[in-house]
């Protein structure tokens, strides 16, 4: 997908007159990656939004809104807390703004959030996954409990949505460096996933409403509070898979076994955690694993992440699941 950033920042820019925030207001790119995130600081009033422009084709208003009702829940119910929407003048939530040059697009604002991740390395990396498990299975219980409203819509990371034909980031198949000898060990790989998966089931104690991207960049900490960030990906999958997201990008790391155990421990200080669950969890991350080298082959010409990663990702897969197959 090949996006002209400056008609993106014009469009950003346009957001400013749509939520009624001050034309002198700064708007300043953070990330681009499924969808293009910007800060907007408004100087006569102090105040900072998080603004997001959603790339076409991946979420449609109402899967948007969907999302929203989730996160309003989740701080509702005290069980995490979360960004506040945005309205626009109209009432509306998820809005919508055009230009020639990108068409139209959906758009949300969110009141920005104070704090700071959660530190990458050392002991504080062991308590930062101590926490991402209790936040999980916070989370993961709200989910069981919860009734959305009718119009709920998200979309699901089961096998099919992940790694077959039609997975919402691609085909793993079509990844960066994929030669004969990659097409052969991922396909061994894709093929104990799927047998796993399907032995495993998806009763409701083990697959529902997830937020599918729980990593330590996606958590905020400030002083005793942890706030939970960037539910775009929220959708219905295996509970078990919100750990494969918080190893992203460094599943072959040799820290992940301990790390994987933190965040065991994190998990059942809130809630029980079933042995088979916890056996399964390796199948969740080479699941992961999988699925970004279809993400890195379908969004390196835009996503920087993606383009830094490279082939040099497919290769280091390949390692990973020749190591987890001989498991087997």
């Amino acid at each position: 997908m090949n996006t002209d950033q400056a008609a993106i920042d014009r469009l950003a820019e346009r957001a400013l007159d749509r939520f009624g925030l001050d034309t002198d207001s700064t708007v300043r790119l953070l990330n681009v990656s499924e969808n293009w995130t910007y800060r907007i600081d408004e100087p006569a009033t102090g105040r900072t939004f998080a603004l997001r422009v959603h790339r076409p084709g991946y979420h449609t208003a109402e899967e948007i809104e969907s999302e929203l009702d989730w996160i309003d829940a989740l701080r509702g119910d005290d069980v995490v807390e979360t960004a506040h929407v945005v309205a626009c003048g109209d009432g509306s939530r998820v809005t919508q703004l055009a230009t020639p040059e990108l068409g139209e697009r959906n758009v949300v604002l969110f009141e920005w959030l104070s704090g700071e991740m959660p530190e990458p390395e050392g002991k504080d990396l062991l308590r930062g996954f101590r926490t991402l498990g209790a936040v999980s299975a916070r989370m993961h219980g709200h989910a069981k409990r919860w009734s959305p409203p009718p119009s709920f819509r998200r979309f699901s990371w089961d096998y099919d949505s992940t790694l077959g034909a039609s997975g919402h980031w691609g085909r793993w198949q079509d990844g960066l460096g994929m030669g004969d000898e990659e097409l052969d060990v991922l396909g061994r790989l894709d093929g104990v996933i799927r047998r796993r998966l399907e032995a495993y089931g998806r009763s409701p104690a083990r697959f529902g409403l997830v937020h599918a991207d729980i990593r330590l960049a996606n958590l905020l900490v400030d002083g005793p509070h942890v706030r939970v960030i960037d539910f775009d990906d929220c959708g219905f999958s295996w509970f078990m898979y919100d750990f494969a997201t918080t190893v992203s990008f460094f599943e072959d790391h040799p820290k992940v076994p301990e790390l994987k155990d933190a965040w065991v421990d994190g998990y059942r200080s809130v809630a029980p955690l079933d042995p088979a669950d916890e056996a399964e969890l390796d199948t969740f991350v080479l699941l992961r694993r999988l699925l970004l080298v279809a993400w890195i082959g379908s969004h390196h010409q835009f996503a920087t992440e993606a383009a830094e990663l490279g082939a040099g990702f497919t290769a280091g897969s390949c390692a990973l699941a020749e190591q987890y197959l001989s498991n087997q």
